[in-house]
């Protein structure tokens, strides 16, 4: 990824929209066309014959792991409860360099215990930064809309300023860009180079319950209602000079009971879609 333009081989898809066992998910994504996938972390450690095998399958694949999913409830914990999530979070960095993932994604605390002073969140993004920088691993800090304190891209981005760390940047999904309503125009205050990761999804259903829609009722960025939104969010994105992978991220129950190949061909459909809102004079390879 060199400049900023969005083009199909940009686009992945996370392991989480498919139904099946890895095998099935990496073979779907790779006949759909895709070149990289997010990989959940639950794919990995539930594979039958073990991490390394698991390991070997994706290297076999072809696919790039563009990201590794996810860390939740780090940031500003009570020091009890953060010496047990440091000791997870090592684990998980080693996880991540048994199948070659170089980017963690980071969730903002949805905890009752965390602390909202955005000093102490920025010092252990910070000191992620640190533990990650040894194995040559990024961190993107994700807002979740629903999360206690840091739910907008713009606190998120305050943090990760604060953090001041080369491998600590700003994870965008654009489910909660659309629940926070950020104008997409908003990301003119951040250097393209300085987010990590953008992951694209939809939704059908009302947003009284941001978790529950979130986490179930995802869809593609061409089957749902705010696909004006979310090409303008990806125009504004490639306009900073972000150079990074979109990831289509749809959690949807629904997706979980159709096949896989069936389910990464929708969404490499929704990839061209994307692409054609963007260049409406021409269409995608």
């Amino acid at each position: 990824m060199t400049d900023g333009s969005a083009t199909l081989d940009r686009f992945g898809i996370s392991t989480a929209t498919l139904a099946g066992s890895l095998s099935e998910k990496l073979r779907a994504a790779r006949a759909a066309g895709f070149t990289s996938v997010s990989l959940a972390a639950r794919d990995v450690v539930a594979h039958p014959d073990g991490v390394d095998a698991a390991a070997a399958m994706i290297r076999r694949s072809g696919l790039r792991v563009g990201a590794f999913q996810s860390l939740r409830d780090f940031e500003g914990l009570p020091p009890h409860l953060r010496d047990y999530k440091l000791e997870v979070t090592k684990s998980l960095l080693d996880l991540m360099e048994r199948v070659d993932a170089r980017l963690l994604l980071v969730g903002s605390s949805t905890s009752p215990n965390a602390s909202g002073d955005i000093r102490r969140i920025a010092d252990d993004l910070s000191l992620l930064g640190t533990l990650a920088t040894p194995r040559g691993i990024r961190i993107a800090y994700e807002p979740l809309a629903w999360a206690r304190f840091v739910n907008d891209c713009e606190t998120a981005w305050r943090a990760v300023k604060l953090a001041d760390r080369e491998n600590v940047g700003l994870g965008v999904d654009a489910f909660h860009v659309l629940a926070r309503s950020t104008p997409p125009a908003w990301f003119d205050a951040v250097p393209g180079d300085r987010i990590f990761l953008v992951q694209l999804a939809d939704y059908l259903w009302d947003l009284d319950d941001l978790v529950e829609t979130s986490g179930h009722h995802r869809v593609f960025p061409s089957e749902g209602n705010h696909g004006a939104i979310i090409a303008e969010l990806v125009a504004k994105l490639a306009s900073i000079g972000y150079a990074g992978d979109f990831m289509l991220d749809v959690t949807n129950d629904d997706y979980l009971h159709l096949p896989a190949a069936a389910v990464a061909g929708r969404a490499r459909n929704a990839a061209r879609w994307t692409i054609d809102s963007l260049h409406p004079s021409g269409r995608s390879a």
